[in-house]
């Protein structure tokens, strides 16, 4: 008797753990169906999910697509579809499928072109990126963040000498559209001093895309950074994962102790592709027709650049924001002007007179520059926007002959140092000029002034 109880213990035992597994297990997902769809959203019931999980959708034929819930109502959950929705039909079934939210990141994606689901463009196989990362981000406490303390050289004159950037500073780019916004973006991207340079393109055309990629990034820029594509024709979620996307890879290099380049175009789909969603899961309109959520998505993403502890490595982001018709005081410019550390304003009266870049450098700022930069290349800095600033208030009548010369010796001055300011502002496309030869330049033309 007591040998039998000894031989079945073994059994028990391993009853008893099955047992425990089985209730640490969570349940299983619980199945729905569709109910209607609205737009681009997809209404679900009978089944139960988290916002920001993975729902699959069966569609005819055996096919499926995948969505994800946006919102819920009730016992209502509002899906968005990553991809096309061809061929569902009403009551498809709906499998929930919890645990989405990470992306696959490594040095594997230095020199690659993928979506925003992290599928490779580039035609050059399948990226094998061993580490993981949330797609979302991880707060970061702002007691913790190094100050920024050193300069970024963009290779960029103006900016170097009067918007000077410092590691870790988060900048918008506000310009309309075809005043070169992506072609300043591509010559930062090309000099600037960065390990790593990510870049976003979000709900651009898919042409400039490749034209970016190929002709403005070009192989040496290419081999440093990781692109991240989503186009206009995508889905809005998708090309919101795409912001999403950008960052969380900066944030992983950032953490490797690595000074990143984040370059996103642009802000303003960002947010529009939150405003389709919002409106489409009834959210009310307020500005603009742009829902409150867009206001309250558009910190959560600039956050998550900048620096870390001291330890790790910084995010330099630049942030393109098109004001529609040139207005700058567009909701979208207006918040992002509020929540970035500076903002480079492109003219397109500047850029239709064939200067480029066309910064209005009266209408800039970089609101770390006072910390990182000498008290002489700041007062030199002052001193050519006051010889701007006063051309300017003067322009109409010295273009209609109006004014006479030696009438007002600041005048002067500022006609005398205005073709000098102008060719100081010019840059080629192909030219480099770094952050020394910049303050240099900068200090020989208001000697000369």
């Amino acid at each position: 008797m007591t040998a039998l109880r000894h031989s079945s213990t073994p059994w028990i035992e391993q009853l008893q753990r099955s047992i425990r597994r089985a209730n640490s297990l969570p349940p299983p997902p619980v199945e729905g169906q569709l109910s209607r769809m609205i737009g681009l959203t997809l209404e679900a019931v009978g089944c139960q999910a988290a916002i920001g999980d993975r729902c699959e959708v069966m569609a005819g034929s055996g096919s499926s697509i995948e969505a994800e819930v946006v919102g819920f109502a009730g016992d209502r959950l509002f899906l968005m579809p990553t991809g096309d929705v061809h061929g569902v039909k009403p009551s498809a079934r709906v499998i929930p499928r919890p645990g989405a939210g990470f992306v696959r990141v490594g040095p594997e994606l230095l020199g690659r072109v993928i979506d925003a689901a992290g599928a490779p463009l580039d035609g050059r196989g399948p990226i094998y990126a061993e580490d993981r990362t949330r797609l979302s981000g991880v707060p970061m406490n702002p007691l913790q963040r190094a100050p920024i303390e050193r300069t970024l050289d963009v290779g960029v004159r103006a900016i170097n000498s009067l918007l000077t950037v410092g590691r870790g500073q988060r900048i918008g780019l506000f310009a309309g559209s075809g005043v070169g916004k992506s072609v300043l973006l591509g010559m930062m991207a090309r000099y600037t001093e960065a390990d790593v340079i990510v870049v976003g393109l979000i709900g651009e055309r898919g042409r400039e895309v490749k034209e970016f990629i190929d002709k403005i990034l070009g192989e040496a820029g290419r081999a440093r950074s990781v692109v991240v594509a989503a186009p206009a024709d995508s889905p809005p979620l998708m090309r919101m994962h795409g912001a999403s996307m950008a960052t969380a890879i900066a944030e992983y290099f950032r953490d490797q102790g690595q000074n990143v380049l984040l370059i996103m175009d642009s802000l303003t789909r960002y947010a529009q592709a939150q405003r389709e969603i919002g409106l489409a899961i009834g959210e009310a309109p307020a500005t603009k027709g742009y829902p409150p959520s867009v206001f309250a998505r558009l910190p959560q993403l600039v956050e998550r650049a900048g620096n870390s502890s001291p330890d790790r490595g910084s995010i330099t982001a630049f942030y393109t924001v098109l004001t529609e018709g040139d207005d700058q005081q567009d909701p979208i410019a207006d918040a992002a002007r509020a929540i970035l550390d500076g903002h480079i304003v492109l003219s397109r009266r500047m850029a239709e007179a064939g200067q480029y870049p066309a910064i209005d450098v009266e209408a800039s700022i970089s609101r770390v520059m006072h910390d990182v930069v000498p008290a002489s290349q700041l007062q030199q800095a002052r001193r050519l926007k006051q010889l701007l600033s006063t051309y300017e208030q003067n322009r109409d009548l010295i273009a209609i002959g109006a004014y006479q010369a030696g009438a007002d010796p600041r005048v002067d001055a500022a006609i005398a140092a205005q073709p000098h300011i102008r060719e100081f502002l010019h840059q080629d496309l192909h030219e480099r000029v770094s952050l020394a030869d910049s303050v240099q330049q900068l200090d020989a033309l208001i000697g000369g002034a």
